[in-house]
Parts: structure tokens; C-alpha cells; sequence
């Protein structure tokens, strides 16, 4: 493939995740002239919870699935290596714009909050989320994650070389900060609709589920000091007393 429309492609991907990123931001916290999570329900309880779990298990099949290595391995065969991770990364911004336009309201608050204060605390943690989210990307490496480094590194003639295991900031205190961010963003609802109900479990489930399917990819690729660190430092709940290793220069990699 050509280097400049390999850069250029991988590009495009990246910014077409940015406009999902922020659609994502107004669909789930119901921001703006646009169609969110809740709304008026048009169509029968049951036929919205069918559509909607099938979104839901469109997106957590494709994102699962395209991040395992032996995937990975076979899709390379049709994909060249430096576009790898920008076309996983455009498949899944496309599997979320679908979700968006799809999604079906459901209607019925299961609870709503009146105070005006509690409200505006609640919307903290929800921007707080997402606040958390990018910060625990670029904790990663963000440009390598979603792509970036890969086609600027094949661009410049360079070959891509993996991110080293290492444990900076945030993940000294929990492994998994970027999922920690999306918790909040799902469950982080002063009104909590039926249908947000079924995204903010369905997702949460995902989440736990995809967690150790990682983990095991993530020992496979770094050995006995990812178990160390594992057997020291929580998934979800952050630890008080930060992890301490010999290694404090590189990042706890997640792999999707």
C-alpha cells in the first residue's frame, strides 16, 4: 500500500472515531437537537428491547472478535499490517454510529432525580467519565491505540515497533482506568430511562466479560510481570496504595 494513502486513511479513521467520540457524548447524555438514548418510545416495548440488544451485540462481537491476536493474524492476510488497527478502529466507530441511529427509546423512568444540585453532581461524574476516558488513552499511548502511530511510523519508513509493558499514573492504582471511565459515563444518569437501563447493563456485562478475555491476551504478550501487577492492583475499584514495580517508564497496554 501506498504510504501517504495509507497515512491519509488511517486519518480519516481517526477522525471519523473523534465524531463518534463526541456523538457518543451527546447520544448517551441526551445533549443537543440530535436523537439520544431516551426519548418518545415508537414502537412496542418488546420489539425496541429486541433491536436494541442486537445492536448492543452487534457492537460487542465486532469489537471483541477484531481485537483478538489470532483475528488479527488472519485478517492481516487481506489487510496490510500498518492499517490494522484503523480499520478495527473505523469498523467500530461505524458498529456505534449504527447503534445510534437505530436505537430505539423505550420510554418508562425507572428513576429521575429532581434536585437541581444532585442533578448537576451527577452530570460532574458523567463528564468526569469521559474526562477520564481520554485521559486514560493517552496514559496508553491515545495515537497508537486508535491507529495513528502505526500509519505515521509506516509513512516516515519506519518499522512499528510494540508498546513496552509499563505502568504509569493511573494504572498504578487500577488496571483498568479506561473501562473505570466508561462506568461512569453509562451509569452516571439523573434520569435512567428503560432503555438506558438495558444499554448501562448490557455494556457493564460486556465490559466484565471483555476484561478477561484482554487480560489474557495481555499475558500472553507480557508474562510474569503483567501477573504481578494483576495479582497486585484491582480491575475496577482503585487500590489506595499505588503499585510499585522496578519498571515505572512504560504503560499497562489494553489491548482494545
Amino acid at each position: 500500500m501506498n504510504r501517504i494513502v495509507a497515512f491519509l486513511y488511517g486519518t480519516l479513521c481517526y477522525l471519523l472515531f473523534l465524531a463518534t467520540f463526541l456523538y457518543g457524548v451527546a447520544f448517551i447524555g441526551n445533549f443537543g437537537p440530535i436523537k439520544t438514548i431516551d426519548g418518545t418510545a415508537m414502537m412496542p416495548f418488546g420489539q425496541a428491547l429486541l433491536i436494541n440488544t442486537l445492536l448492543l451485540g452487534l457492537f460487542a462481537v465486532q469489537h471483541s472478535v477484531m481485537a483478538r491476536p489470532a483475528f488479527k493474524r488472519w485478517w492481516t492476510r487481506l489487510v496490510p499490517k500498518p492499517v490494522e488497527r484503523s480499520t478495527y478502529v473505523l469498523f467500530s466507530s461505524l458498529a456505534l454510529l449504527l447503534l445510534f441511529y437505530a436505537w430505539q427509546p423505550m420510554g418508562m423512568a425507572v428513576w429521575e432525580i429532581e434536585d437541581s444540585m444532585l442533578r448537576g453532581a451527577i452530570y460532574g461524574l458523567y463528564a468526569g467519565g469521559w474526562l477520564l476516558i481520554l485521559v486514560a488513552t493517552f496514559l496508553i499511548n491515545h495515537f497508537d491505540l486508535f491507529g495513528m502511530r502505526q500509519v505515521w511510523l509506516y509513512l516516515k519508513g519506519r518499522p512499528y515497533t510494540p508498546l513496552k509493558f509499563s505502568v504509569p499514573s493511573l494504572y498504578r492504582y487500577v488496571r483498568h482506568p479506561l473501562y473505570v471511565g466508561w462506568l461512569l459515563t453509562f451509569w452516571a444518569a439523573p434520569t435512567m430511562t428503560a432503555a438506558h437501563l438495558v444499554f448501562a447493563i448490557a455494556s457493564t456485562a460486556y465490559i466484565l466479560i471483555a476484561i478477561r478475555w484482554e487480560e489474557r491476551d495481555l499475558i500472553d504478550a507480557h508474562g510474569p510481570a503483567y501477573e504481578a501487577y494483576r495479582a497486585q492492583v484491582p480491575m475496577l475499584v482503585p487500590n489506595l496504595q499505588p503499585y510499585a514495580s522496578g519498571d515505572r517508564g512504560a504503560r499497562a497496554l489494553e489491548v482494545a
